[in-house]
């Protein structure tokens, strides 16, 4: 058996066109905020790329490059002001944020109906209610690929491998509320394997290379793998990302994500989608 492959790229533009779509129908272009403490150069790619796809889209994005001394009262008077601007519609500040900086004060202080990257705690209630919010942009991403794709969640034995609050926890939620049956495994859990064999749909997301092998696989199962991992190549060759899955799982699964180019796509376009969403909602 040779699993069927689940590109990110086809899925995310498909949900790029449907966003773009919607935003044009709205009286003006929803407009993306996004902040950035310090010149890391991950943070300082990713805020890039996605004020480009946003431009792409056809919305306004404005991008708050603040050096890294900025204190966090500066920055939640920032916020403040974002927030009361009718003008803006949602706002994203950059994780990881330096050490003197509070993330938890900081995503708390978003106003709810412009946290785009879901992680304000009453948008995090929501999902777990089964109501309409913004929700997190990796797992809301990875239930639109599989819509895309035609795997059925409904009925279904989800394993979820990892349970942080960015992943982990709200796509469990998310496969709960469509109707799956659902196990969060984690560090703690005992005979991992036991329990990764007993899912029809295995997502994992806990940046440990190749953690899930195929003995720890059901045959015919898809798997999620939201793992970026830079390892080093052997005997000194080039460094290269690799996911939380092996890729001799293939072997077993019946449909799986590819890494790169698998659940990452998924996550910027799910944000410019929150985006539109955002501003559907305030204009109601």
């Amino acid at each position: 058996m040779t699993a069927r492959l689940l590109p990110g790229a086809p899925a995310a533009e498909a949900l790029l066109a449907d966003a773009s779509a919607r935003a044009a129908r709205l009286p003006t272009p929803p407009h993306l905020v996004m902040v950035r403490l310090g010149d890391d150069p991950a943070s300082v790619s990713y805020v890039r790329g996605k004020d480009r796809k946003a431009r792409e889209v056809g919305l306004t994005s404005t991008v708050y490059a603040l050096p890294e001394t900025t204190t966090q009262a500066e920055l939640l008077d920032l916020i403040a002001r974002l927030n009361a601007d009718d003008s803006v519609n949602g706002i994203l500040v950059q994780l990881p944020l330096p050490a003197h900086v509070s993330e938890q004060a900081v995503l708390h202080a978003i106003d709810p109906r412009k946290d785009v990257d879901g992680f304000h705690p009453l948008n995090m209630g929501e999902l777990w209610a089964g109501r309409p919010a913004l929700r997190p942009c990796t797992p809301a991403g990875i239930l639109y690929l599989l819509d895309h794709y035609g795997i059925p969640v409904a009925g279904q034995r989800a394993v979820v491998v990892g349970r942080s609050h960015i992943v982990g926890r709200p796509l469990a939620g998310l496969l709960l509320s469509r109707d799956a049956t659902v196990t969060v495994a984690h560090s703690r859990t005992g005979d991992l394997g036991a329990v990764t064999r007993e899912a029809d749909l295995l997502c994992v997301a806990v940046g440990q290379p190749h953690l899930i092998t195929p003995e720890m696989v059901r045959p015919g199962a898809t798997v999620i793998d939201v793992g970026i991992n830079r390892v080093s190549g052997e005997n000194g060759g080039k460094a290269h990302l690799t996911g939380d899955v092996d890729p001799e799982v293939a072997r077993v699964a019946g449909a799986i994500t590819p890494v790169p180019g698998g659940v990452g796509p998924m996550t910027i376009a799910q944000l410019l989608a929150n985006t539109v969403a955002a501003a559907e909602m305030q204009a109601r």
